[in-house]
């Protein structure tokens, strides 16, 4: 039952009781759906900073991305290591937010995993032999985002049931509810890190 004191909130969190297995079926069609996500770092003094980062994966929900050692989100991380990570689909209007603390490490044969020919674009080739913005390359390091929670977005209806619903609602006073709002708790997370490392 929901806890929230808004009426919008309230009725998006009434859905029925829906398995661990068909959330997070539903999360991953968003993931897949989106290119990028705005990770979200804090500095000591509090000040959040944004910045769009290529998803590398979502594997056992860790959500990892590849990163230069020397950037400022990495300054940031050192010094508090909670972020969010969020994501949006334009063309659905679902969302997801991803609470939880990121930590950063080197182990190659992960960085191998995730790099894509792609990668190389945002490191370049210094022309040095060693930083040529390859798999190899020591300024690479992957940030691996452990979630306490995630929340999602998943609309229910298409996009003019959307505004219909809306405009209907705005009509008759009633409260709009084009979509349900999910949340996927660290024990749901925890099952499904368990399942991942088994496999």
């Amino acid at each position: 039952m929901s806890t929230a004191n808004d009426q919008y909130t309230a009725k998006a969190e009434e859905q029925p009781n829906l398995s661990p297995a068909q959330k997070l079926k539903d999360l991953t069609s968003i993931l897949s759906a989106t290119k990028f996500a705005m990770l979200t770092t804090r500095n000591k003094s509090g000040c959040m900073h944004s910045r769009a980062m290529a998803l590398a994966s979502h594997e056992g929900l860790h959500f990892c991305f590849l990163s230069d050692k020397d950037s400022s989100k990495q300054e940031e991380l050192d010094e508090v290591d909670q972020v969010n990570v969020s994501f949006i689909d334009t063309s659905s209007t679902n969302w997801v937010s991803v609470s939880g603390n990121a930590k950063t490490h080197q182990d190659r044969e992960h960085i191998k995993q995730l790099y894509s020919p792609t990668t190389r674009a945002w490191f370049g080739d210094l022309g040095d032999g060693i930083h040529k913005g390859d798999a190899e390359d020591p300024r690479i390091v992957v940030i691996e985002v452990i979630p306490d929670s995630i929340r999602y977005w998943f609309t229910n209806k298409t996009k003019i049931g959307q505004t219909v619903e809306i405009l209907s609602s705005a009509v008759t006073g009633s409260v709009a509810s084009p979509g349900e709002l999910r949340t996927i708790t660290r024990e749901e997370i925890q099952a499904q890190e368990k399942m991942y490392n088994k496999v």
